[in-house]
């Protein structure tokens, strides 16, 4: 059974950062290291892994992934 992680990072300027992966390690690990320069957090570490939450079904973790995301907009608007 292959797993999928939703994970939300805090960002060094306080904004957060959500995504999905199937290696939840190698991904923070990636992030902490800025090994895309030009994704959001590259710019914003150092980070801190707030929240994660594994799903057995991809699809659920990226429905749970953009309910957060939605979330978060929402909470940027008040």
């Amino acid at each position: 059974m292959k797993l999928s992680y939703v994970y939300i990072l805090e960002c060094a300027d306080a904004t957060f950062y959500t995504g999905v992966t199937s290696n939840l390690d190698k991904r923070i690990i990636e992030h902490h290291n800025g090994i895309h320069p030009e994704s959001y957090t590259a710019k914003r570490r150092p980070l801190r892994l707030v929240f994660y939450a594994q799903f057995t079904d991809i699809q659920l973790a990226i429905m749970r992934e953009k309910q957060i995301k939605n979330g978060q907009e929402r909470r940027r608007k008040l």
